[in-house]
């Protein structure tokens, strides 16, 4: 075992975009960082980041992962669940073996660090949980219903594990990032039972995201919110990663039929 003073954070998915950048950034702030990929000896160093062998769809995979980090380091004060996947066409044309997948990354693979986690932050007294949601976890996003769906329901879990274990020294806390330039669309699941009805809205829909994916956030500014979620003396229970993810919130304030509006306009939608 390593004996630190320093903190120690847990990042998944941190073999590149997003987690990449989190994971230096936390390096950057002081902690020191436990670094995931599924196949750890496939990711090229990264600086001061320590890197495990991580599925988040596994059960035993992730305890073995957790009782690794805490064999090396003694203990976890900020779990960072940042791996994840998207999901792109209409919910119609997913079928739900597809959705029970994306879930099984998004949601129960967050479930399942939090339940292995928790434990050690109860037993020291303190800890951060940060979970990564998105906008599209509180406005509607057509053509990503399932990838959607998964990040309302994360939404719905931090902000009910954070009333139960603040109590404890804990905060479970939600960075919500905007559209960021990463491999999102590329490695997002299509739909596997297409239908010709919506191909064409698609196609609009692929085009539209990948304008927005190049023209959105570079992953750092995602990775300086997570760093402000870890650190801050009095958290919040929401940070926004960027001003598009800021401009972004302001819509759950509008008046529903004007956000109905804009999310048709923005998507290019008819009726």
């Amino acid at each position: 075992m390593v004996t630190t003073n320093r903190p120690v954070a847990l990042v998944t998915g941190a073999s590149s975009g997003i987690g990449k950048e989190t994971a230096l950034a936390l390096v950057a702030a002081g902690f020191e960082v436990a670094g995931t990929g599924r196949d750890a000896s496939r990711v090229a160093p990264l600086g001061g980041v320590t890197f495990f062998d991580l599925d988040v769809v596994s059960d035993k995979s992730v305890t073995a992962a957790v009782q690794q980090v805490i064999e090396r380091f003694g203990r976890i004060d900020v779990l960072v669940n940042n791996a994840g996947i998207g999901s792109i066409g209409a919910a119609e044309e997913t079928s739900v073996a597809q959705a029970q997948g994306v879930f099984d990354i998004n949601v129960f693979g967050v479930i399942r660090m939090v339940k292995e986690v928790l434990p050690h932050m109860r037993a020291q007294g303190r800890g951060r949980i940060i979970n990564l949601s998105s906008v599209q976890g509180f406005i509607p996003a057509p053509y990503m219903a399932v990838y959607g769906a998964s990040k309302h329901a994360i939404e719905g879990y931090t902000q009910s594990l954070d009333h139960e274990v603040r109590e404890h020294g804990i905060r479970a806390l939600i960075v919500e990032p905007a559209y960021t330039r990463t491999g999102f669309e590329a490695n997002s699941a299509k739909p596997d039972s297409p239908l010709p009805v919506y191909a064409d809205q698609r196609h609009v829909f692929d085009r539209l995201m990948a304008e927005a994916i190049m023209g959105g956030d570079d992953p750092a500014v995602v990775a300086k919110a997570v760093v402000t979620a870890a650190t801050d003396t009095k958290p919040k229970l929401r940070y926004a990663a960027g001003p598009m993810a800021g401009r972004a919130r302001l819509l759950r304030f509008v008046p529903a039929w004007v956000l109905d509006k804009q999310i048709r306009n923005m998507n290019k939608l008819a009726g």
